[in-house]
């Protein structure tokens, strides 16, 4: 997923200036690294270079004037192209939590103490995550989020708990 694609998906509700992307980014998309002002601009300007948005005018907001920008037919149709993608599950086997186990095997001679941490940090996040969803006035969108979140983090669990009975064999296809 790109930047340029957020933005001009952001964009298709009305014209607006890159303050006012940057916000919605992040309001909307609860849990996904803000981005950065010079992130939203650059691409603003990739955008328009590529005939994808257009300046539309300018607006002052009890501060500087803000460039406002609007998307172009062909943003839009970009926007439209891209929705109509399916996301690739995902493309590799392995994992940063099964590069570790292996490593540890390699380095350690075990992973049982690095799968006990990695599994309590899963936990700890699992209940801060759930207890978010309990919380008064959670919007929809951080309440999909956190479920999403929460639905990876089990999924990982569930791998940290049968990789023990696996171990023995990979450990012995390492050392030979």
């Amino acid at each position: 997923m790109s930047i340029g694609h957020v933005l001009l998906g952001l964009l298709t509700e009305r014209p607006k200036h890159g303050y006012e992307l940057k916000r919605e980014h992040d309001d909307r998309f609860p849990g996904v690294k803000p981005i950065a002002y010079g992130q939203v601009y650059a691409t603003l300007q990739r955008l328009e270079r590529d005939g994808k948005v257009a300046v539309s005018g300018t607006a002052k907001e009890g501060g500087p004037e803000r460039v406002v920008y609007e998307i172009t037919s062909a943003g839009t149709d970009e926007v439209r192209r891209w929705l109509a993608e399916t996301e690739p599950p995902a493309p590799y086997v392995s994992s940063a939590l099964f590069t570790r186990v292996v490593l540890a095997l390699i380095a350690e001679g075990t992973a049982d103490g690095y799968l006990l941490r990695q599994r309590a940090a899963h936990l700890d996040r699992m209940r801060e995550l759930t207890a978010r969803k309990n919380t008064a006035g959670i919007s929809a969108g951080e309440l999909l989020a956190t479920d999403y979140a929460l639905h990876h983090l089990d999924a990982d669990l569930r791998w940290l708990e049968t990789a023990p009975l696996r171990i023995g064999e990979l450990t012995k296809e390492i050392r030979s």
